[in-house]
């Protein structure tokens, strides 16, 4: 049976444990070879709308069609014989594992060197021989030469990009044979260079006939790419609406509900003393590398300081350094007057330096624990969290109390307290842990992607609360993939290229186009050299 529909959702209800309704009465139709996005605040409903046609949840009620013919997906391995694939926000990889190994599992006993299934005991057979790595080593890289995304299939998980990690999620799929596409927040952990890239092969996709399915709260991307656009909030279907006929207000309207302020606001401001100083500072990353190179920046009071660069070029080990989590092997860092060179993370915390770290599953929360206990970190050994002898008591009511009154102040969505941190949404969970570094009325605030994942209204909140802060007289170090992000909070903008802090600048003294090329490593002597090259 033919159908103009590539997916058919109708009515489709869930509800979660804890009585949380994620999807209420949810009818969606999307074209074949179109691209739609899915937009919509961190705990609209998005993910877990896409989790159900991906067959990972079973929705309480409603349809599902797939290509025309009706569905009931137990499994991921229903939704994929069935075309449909997924490349989750947080990849599901296994770092010490090849890319090809990554690629081929699930589907080992299809690539043994022989094929032995239709004898008896065939499968049992076919488990101890070798798989046929030779082969699909092969296969991906003719996907990844067919479709702009090349990746050396022997590289091990751990030794690549963010952005490279995420083309073999795609390649995954396509290895996979899918032709229905579902990409849940995929440009969130990329550098704008990525997302370039990323736009790019998903317009290819196009061409080819495929269908994409955008979960995303980036209206850029909405704008860039979709066809059209379909909006949640809070669990139920607000519209629908061609790209042609709406604009990044209307649709930022139509998620939170009211206007949304895209440029904050913020009174000139005379920077105070020195917080931060870093002087020759020089760190090494896990290889033993140098990645850090002699680097030499100040932060002030009432500053917001934004560090502006491509991924990869010393700023996570940067961070680290500063954070206590990494010590550097040359230079020196002050809080003020306390050196904190090479100290460790508590004693840095305890010098008035909170860290929003990039990375919120791996270094910002522990996801089997609470919201609650994920609040009390880092401030759990002291008052007012903890009383009696040596501090050894937790005061849950207090803890409970602060969370309560965190939860309200961040927006953050949740069914209690003391639900797992692990069925948050990704953006809930940055809310959290920004929620929780910003409470410890700090002199020093390391943020380190602190909108990443989180939908326009709670990027707009963070942004007022740096500006808060920074008008308290805290000092505030940005770091940020987004450039508009930086140009439209810093006081002053540091790029850093290659280890090195190529050009400090104020936020008017350089456009996107110049920022860019310096993050790129082409500074005024360099470009003066081609002129005279020339």
């Amino acid at each position: 049976m033919t159908t103009e529909y590539a997916v058919e959702l109708e009515d489709i209800c869930k509800t979660f444990p804890g009585g949380v309704q994620a999807n209420k009465n949810i009818t969606l139709r999307v074209r074949r070879g179109e691209v739609i996005g899915l937009l919509g605040e961190n705990g609209a409903g998005k993910s877990t709308l896409m989790n159900i046609l991906y067959g990972l949840l079973k929705p309480d009620s409603g349809r599902i069609v797939i290509n025309g013919e009706e569905v009931s997906l137990n499994s991921p391995q229903d939704a994929i014989v069935r075309g449909v694939g997924m490349v989750h926000q947080h990849f599901k990889l296994i770092p010490v594992l090849t890319v090809v190994e990554n690629v081929v599992l699930g589907l080992e006993p299809i690539l043994k060197k022989m094929d032995v299934r239709s004898i008896p005991g065939g499968r049992t057979i076919g488990s101890v021989l070798p798989v046929d790595f030779k082969t699909a080593s092969k296969k991906i890289e003719e996907i990844g030469e067919e479709n702009g995304l090349p990746v050396d299939p022997s590289s091990k998980i751990h030794d690549l990009s963010v952005g490279l990690q995420q083309r073999v999620e795609i390649i995954k799929m396509l290895y996979r044979q899918a032709n229905i596409l579902i990409l849940d927040e995929p440009t969130s952990v990329l550098t704008p260079h990525e997302v370039d890239e990323l736009f790019v092969t998903l317009k290819e996709f196009v061409k080819a006939g495929k269908t994409i399915i955008l979960i995303t709260h980036k209206l850029r991307e909405s704008m860039a790419l979709c066809d059209r656009i379909c909006v949640l909030r809070d669990g139920e279907l607000v519209g629908i609406v061609e790209r042609k006929d709406t604009s990044p207000s209307k649709l930022a309207q139509m998620m939170v509900g009211r206007p949304v302020v895209f440029t904050t606001q913020k009174e000139p401001r005379s920077p105070g003393e020195v917080v931060l100083s870093v002087s020759n500072l020089s760190v090494l990353d896990n290889r033993k590398l140098e990645k850090v190179k002699g680097i030499n920046f100040e932060v002030h009071a009432g500053e917001i300081f934004g560090l502006a660069g491509v991924q990869g070029n010393g700023q996570t080990e940067l961070i680290e350094a500063l954070a206590g989590l990494r010590k550097p092997t040359n230079g020196r860092i002050l809080v003020g007057s306390v050196d904190i060179t090479g100290k460790r993370a508590r004693f840095v915390r305890e010098a008035g330096v909170s860290h929003i770290p990039e990375d919120r599953q791996r270094m910002g929360i522990i996801l089997p624990f609470s919201v609650e206990e994920n609040i009390a970190l880092g401030s759990h050994y002291r008052p007012p969290f903890a009383a009696g002898l040596f501090s050894a008591i937790l005061q849950l009511d207090v803890i409970r109390s602060a969370t309560e009154d965190l939860v309200e102040d961040y927006s953050i969505k949740l069914s209690k307290v003391n639900a797992l941190a692990s069925t948050l949404s990704g953006g809930n969970q940055q809310k959290v842990v920004v929620a929780r570094e910003l409470a410890t009325k700090p002199n020093l605030v390391i943020a380190a992607q602190p909108t990443r994942g989180l939908d326009v209204g709670a990027t707009e909140y963070i942004h007022e609360v740096l500006i808060g802060l920074r008008d308290r007289g805290v000092a505030v170090l940005l770091i940020s993939a987004e450039l508009d992000e930086i140009q439209n909070l810093a006081d002053r903008i540091g790029v850093i290229y290659d280890g090195q802090m190529v050009a400090i600048k104020a936020p008017g003294e350089a456009t996107p186009t110049e920022l860019g090329l310096l993050m790129a490593g082409h500074t005024h002597e360099s470009s003066d050299e081609e002129v005279a090259l020339s």
